[in-house]
Formats: C-alpha cells, structure tokens, sequence
C-alpha cells in the first residue's frame, strides 16, 4: 500500500492561501526550504492536485529550469516536476499536460485505490483535494511548513473533520526565516 502524505506551506494561524488566494505572505523560500520540498517532491512516485494548485504549479514549473535566474535546484525541481507521475482532480477542466492525468469522477474512490496499490509515496495538494482525503482517513503522514506570519483568514490547511485523528511526531525542523517544519504520522 502507497503512503499519503499532505504537505503545504502555511501561515502560523494555519491558511495556506489568504483571502484572495493570497501566497505572497510566505515570500520565497529559502535555499535550504526549497531543497527540502525538492527531496520531498522526489521521493513521491506520484503527485495528486486539485485544479487550483494545479493551475499555479503548471504556469511555472514546465518551463522552471529554462529561466535565465533559474537555481540549479529549481532546475532539478522543474526537471523532477515534468517526469512525475501526476493525477489532477477536476470537473471544471478538460485537458492536462507534462505527464499527467485528469480525473473528473469521485475523488476519494480514487485516491482509495491509488493508495492500495502497490508503490512509492504519493504526495497530495490542494485545499480542497487534501481535505475530501482528510475526512475519509486517507492522509498518512502531515508535513506543516509554518511560516511567520499571521494572515486572520481565507484557506485553512486542515478541513472540518467527523471524528478525532490522532497523530505522532516524527520529526521538527527549523529553517531561515523563522520558518518551522513539524511533520506528523496518522495513529492507526
């Protein structure tokens, strides 16, 4: 069985977009923040997106690695981007490129069989992708890139839940910029 992981950036009062679908408050992330989504982006087999976060990874990162300021590891990120394996959920969509399919039926159906399969981790993103996962118990491991900076709203990380989810630490780190990872595995 395939590991589901939810990883995003988010402000310290927990949205990962302001209203507006604001970012702008995580400013560019330091070297050693962007080698360490790079890792995690390249450990995952396959990529899981809802159509919004789908939309901003594919206006840039095809063509990353062919920008004159490019580092090399936005370089490798743009590289890596292209060559995985992706599986984009929306019914507002009819086409998708750079390796990756378009689902427009039950998400959650899904994610449930690509997770039973046999495989590498899956990395999933999007608000609104993440929290059908949430609620239906699919998320195994939480990656929370805490930034300082309180936004007061817009798009939380975490979706309102039925039932309790109970989890354990496996790992803090800290970054430049006072930015702080906490990573954490589902109890089941």
């Amino acid at each position: 069985m395939r590991k589901l992981i939810f990883g995003m950036n988010m402000s310290l009062d927990g949205y990962i977009a302001a209203t507006g679908d604001d970012i702008g408050w995580s400013g560019p992330p330091s070297d050693e923040l962007f080698q360490w989504w790079l890792d995690q982006e390249q450990a995952n087999e396959l990529s899981l997106y809802g159509r919004k976060l789908w939309e901003t990874m594919s206006s840039s990162w095809p063509t990353g690695d062919q920008q004159p300021d490019a580092t090399p590891a936005q370089i490798e990120f743009a590289r890596n981007w292209r060559d995985t394996p992706k599986v984009v959920f929306s019914s507002t969509i009819d086409k998708v490129d750079w390796n990756t399919r378009l689902i427009t039926g039950d998400a959650v159906a899904e994610i449930t069989r690509l997770r039973a399969e046999d495989g590498g981790p899956m990395g999933i993103g999007g608000a609104t992708l993440a929290g059908a996962a949430m609620r239906a118990g699919l998320i195994d491991e939480y990656a929370l890139v805490s930034h300082p900076a309180l936004v007061g709203g817009g798009t939380p990380f975490f979706t309102a839940l039925d039932n309790w989810v109970n989890l354990n630490l496996v790992e803090t780190r800290t970054f430049p910029g006072g930015v702080v990872l906490t990573r954490y595995e589902t109890r089941r």
